[in-house]
């Protein structure tokens, strides 16, 4: 068996059991799909006639808006149990363990991270379905919504690199679940619920740079089958970047744990 071949093997018997984990306890990946849920029905029916009328719109109108950054914020919830997870398995002893095995030292951190993208987007089809409930419609082509996946699983993938990292630093579980609150309240600053353009002048420039809202703002076009400029290309160099750092990070991260 080559060294790929045995990479790719490790990999995904590491990716079954984390998914087996995901099955055992649905709750904690689960409970990334239910804060962008809330958040959807709080500013839909609490403050979408008022947000809407200010964009020449109404209550639907807003959910339109509203929508894709909210898909957006639930891939930064997902953050969360990422960190968790990995930082649980640092602390509870199972990697030495695993150091005893004749398996490739990779195949840990892979099998979390692609665990934790499929459970995200399993996360964001109940944010979906929710949306298409309250109302919410799409113009888009199957291309869009496609490339609209596509656009989600590499924000997903960067995050949860990035997530891994900090639950690697985390000495316990709580620490771990505090770290990537930062991660989570970055679409707050960007034009996941409202226009950048409509923010005070600090605020829009920090919205406008940030990574969240080129991000939102590829999504919002594919979803609506509008042109999306830009953004599209600044959104995938925000993931490249995103995760680049991420895997170095946890790379080094993991190589200096297990070697103490």
């Amino acid at each position: 068996m080559s060294t790929l071949t045995h990479a790719v093997h490790d990999s995904t018997t590491m990716l079954r059991r984390n998914l087996k984990h995901a099955i055992r306890y649905p709750a904690v990946g689960f409970g990334s799909a239910l804060t962008p849920i809330l958040m959807l029905l709080l500013f839909v029916y609490a403050f979408g006639d008022s947000i809407g009328a200010g964009m020449g719109g109404g209550r639907a109108a807003y959910l339109e808006y509203l929508t894709p950054g909210i898909i957006i914020m639930g891939v930064a919830a997902g953050a969360m149990s990422t960190s968790i997870a990995v930082c649980s398995d640092m602390t509870e002893g199972i990697i030495n363990r695993f150091r005893t095995m004749a398996i490739t030292r990779s195949s840990f951190m892979t099998g979390h991270v692609v665990g934790s993208v499929l459970q995200t987007m399993v996360c964001l089809v109940l944010v979906v379905a929710v949306a298409f409930a309250l109302g919410f419609r799409s113009d888009a082509s199957a291309l869009e919504w496609l490339a609209a996946a596509g656009l989600l699983a590499a924000v997903a993938f960067a995050v949860t690199w990035l997530s891994a990292a900090l639950g690697l630093i985390s000495k316990t579980v709580e620490s771990a679940s505090n770290k990537p609150l930062l991660v989570q309240f970055l679409p707050f600053l960007g034009s996941a619920f409202v226009p950048a353009d409509s923010m005070s002048p600090g605020l829009r420039w920090f919205a406008e740079h940030q990574p969240f809202t080129p991000m939102t703002e590829t999504l919002r076009g594919l979803l609506s089958g509008s042109q999306i400029g830009s953004a599209g290309w600044i959104s995938l160099a925000w993931c490249a970047g995103i995760a680049l750092v991420g895997y170095v990070w946890s790379r080094s991260l993991f190589n200096s744990t297990t070697t103490r």
